[in-house]
């Protein structure tokens, strides 16, 4: 196992080195076992995959970012409602300062970017990606996902997203007939019951941080269908059960909202890559119930892909940035990381000034367990579904 870990990361160290990056070798490597293995890692690798410039952020959001903003209320409710998305123990006054941040960076994705619309859950993605990059990385990547992977689900009508759950069952139905037609004819349980996995990228409905970094890794490197895929693998995952439960529509349900906390994530991950290749979305959209309407998010997915493959080493970069001036290589990669963890945990100047420095090499590599939550939505929101 160590001599694997080794490998993987000089795999990836070289890959990010490579002019131009060696894109595929941080998709493989993201999607394999054990993905981008610390978050030191994934504050290099997820912005490559993404196809952001390091040295090229978006500055700090302003105080006018909340100024008449139609969403302020929602993202406040739904943001203050997010406390046991943070790490156990952090102190109130820590948590209060990223929660604040956490407002201001969806408010700015949004006033960025004017046809997107908030939707209840878009929160748990932007805190995954707060805690692990940053404000302003986080900023950057939210923007990214938001046209691109979460494009679908950020229309003005749930119409789209139901169009992406609509793959759940022709997937299902490929692998296993019978409980196709337990879930979708006999119970007719639908497909609600994956909605806050596929919207939150998983990040609300698991417990523990390190998997849903985990999933966040492969998802990055993946189609943005994959979400869907896995929903797949962990319903089959529990095939017994749910031929099992009594064939009631809200005891199916009932069982299959509920996320066993000891999935075995690595087989899932691998059984969902197999699935893709063998059903690929454009397979599963021969049903006439998929052909109805257009997705953005598959149909600008290939150009996005393609987009991400003649990025300069984060080196280049670094000089390319400092011709221009000093003080945007200032509001660069080290303006990117996320606050020293070993201030917000109290551990004194000298972890902070490390940090400054640049010595640490394992900033805010802890993994963060965090406790299950309700959805607290709006009933408004499931019956848009309807």
């Amino acid at each position: 196992p160590d001599f694997g870990r080794k490998q993987k990361l000089a795999e990836i160290h070289q890959a990010l080195i490579r002019d131009p990056v060696d894109i595929e070798t941080l998709r493989r490597a993201a999607a394999s076992k054990g993905g981008l293995l610390t978050d030191e890692l994934r504050r290099k690798v997820w912005p490559k995959l993404l196809n952001i410039n390091v040295y090229d952020l978006p500055h700090k959001p302003g105080r006018d970012v909340r100024e008449n903003h139609k969403d302020y209320n929602q993202v406040v409710l739904d943001v203050r409602r997010s406390m046991k998305r943070f790490p156990k123990g952090m102190p109130a006054t820590e948590r209060a300062v990223l929660q604040e941040q956490l407002i201001d960076i969806i408010l700015e994705v949004l006033k960025h970017n004017p046809q997107l619309h908030y939707y209840q859950g878009y929160h748990d993605v932007a805190v995954s990606l707060l805690l692990v990059v940053g404000e302003r990385m986080a900023i950057a990547m939210l923007d990214t996902l938001s046209n691109y992977h979460l494009r679908d689900f950020m229309d003005p009508t749930m119409d789209s997203t139901k169009h992406i759950l609509n793959y759940l069952m022709p997937i299902l139905e490929q692998v296993d007939m019978e409980l196709h037609d337990f879930m979708m004819i006999r119970s007719e349980v639908g497909t609600i019951f994956a909605l806050s996995w596929l919207i939150t990228w998983y990040g609300h409905v698991l417990s523990e941080f390190r998997h849903t970094l985990r999933l966040y890794d492969f998802f990055l490197a993946s189609h943005p269908l994959m979400p869907i895929y896995l929903a797949a693998t962990i319903v089959l995952h529990r095939e017994k059960e749910v031929k099992q439960t009594e064939c009631d529509m809200a005891m199916v349900h009932h069982l299959l909202s509920r996320i066993p906390q000891d999935l075995p994530y690595e087989h899932l991950i691998s059984q969902a890559q197999d699935l893709f290749d063998q059903y690929p979305p454009s397979l599963l959209a021969k049903r006439a119930a998929l052909q109805s309407r257009k997705s953005l998010t598959i149909s600008t997915f290939q150009a996005f892909q393609l987009s991400t493959l003649h990025q300069r080493p984060d080196s280049v970069l670094q000089r390319l940035t400092k011709g221009q001036s000093s003080t945007t290589s200032r509001h660069g990669l080290e303006a990117a990381l996320p606050p020293d963890r070993g201030r917000l945990w109290g551990k004194g100047n000298k972890m902070v000034k490390m940090a400054v420095w640049g010595l640490s090499a394992t900033l805010g590599a802890a993994v963060f367990a965090v406790a299950q939550t309700a959805m607290d939505w709006g009933p408004e929101v499931l019956l848009q579904l309807f």
